[in-house]
């Protein structure tokens, strides 16, 4: 059979939605994250270090107030409304965050393998460092600093792993069980901020078994 014959499908697997966050609500998300961390009383309450699994520098809670005031809100109800309309065919009427975090990463810090609550869940880029620096063995491939999804198991004609270089504005939506970690990186004493949520939509929408 010639290639221009065969057709890729791919039914099995989570489906992830790539979205560029709109440079307005970054700037903003920014901001008000240098304010938070300026402040040692704002830092102290908006901690969310206990609650996260990351082995990183801070991380910090997103109120309801700025999550809703900065549009972060509605740019994440839509694109997960596309993102369900355009796999299941169904249109979403509920989206609520739970939750929505920022965690600043420095050199040799990681997050481990871990998966979220709730029913979506999403991860993307605020700042990034202007080098993650070079591996121990120069031919070996450079993941420092990368974010991988991971699902299943690696078998014949099915890969497990999904990677992604960290690119300023990119945000990942996907399933709540989703797994994912982040390396460690170095030579560099530049942050690397991003951003996650956990949210739930209609149950009915949400459980394959209703």
């Amino acid at each position: 059979m010639s290639e221009d014959k065969l057709q890729l499908i791919t039914p099995f697997g989570p489906s992830i939605a790539k979205v560029k966050i709109p440079e307005k609500i970054l700037k903003t998300l920014n901001d008000h994250v240098d304010k938070t961390r300026a402040s040692k009383k704002m830092s102290e309450k908006f901690d969310a270090g206990k609650s996260l699994i990351g082995n990183v520098s801070q991380e910090i809670l997103l109120s309801q107030e700025i999550i809703k005031e900065s549009g972060w809100l509605t740019f994440l109800a839509n694109a997960t409304r596309a993102w369900i309309k355009g796999v299941l065919r169904s249109e979403i009427t509920k989206f609520n965050i739970n939750s929505s975090w920022v965690i600043s990463q420095y050199a040799n810090e990681y997050n481990p393998t871990h998966w979220h609550s709730g029913h979506i869940s999403g991860a993307g880029f605020l700042k990034v460092p202007s080098t993650f620096g070079k591996t121990i063995q120069e031919d070996k491939k450079n993941l420092n600093g990368q974010l991988t999804l991971i699902h299943g198991q690696r078998a014949f004609m099915s890969g497990a792993q999904f990677k992604i270089v960290p690119v300023v504005g990119d945000f990942y939506i996907f399933p709540h069980y989703l797994m994912h970690t982040v390396y460690p990186f170095k030579d560099t004493d530049e942050e690397r901020r991003s951003i996650s949520f956990n949210a739930v939509v209609d149950e009915k929408i949400f459980d394959v078994h209703v």
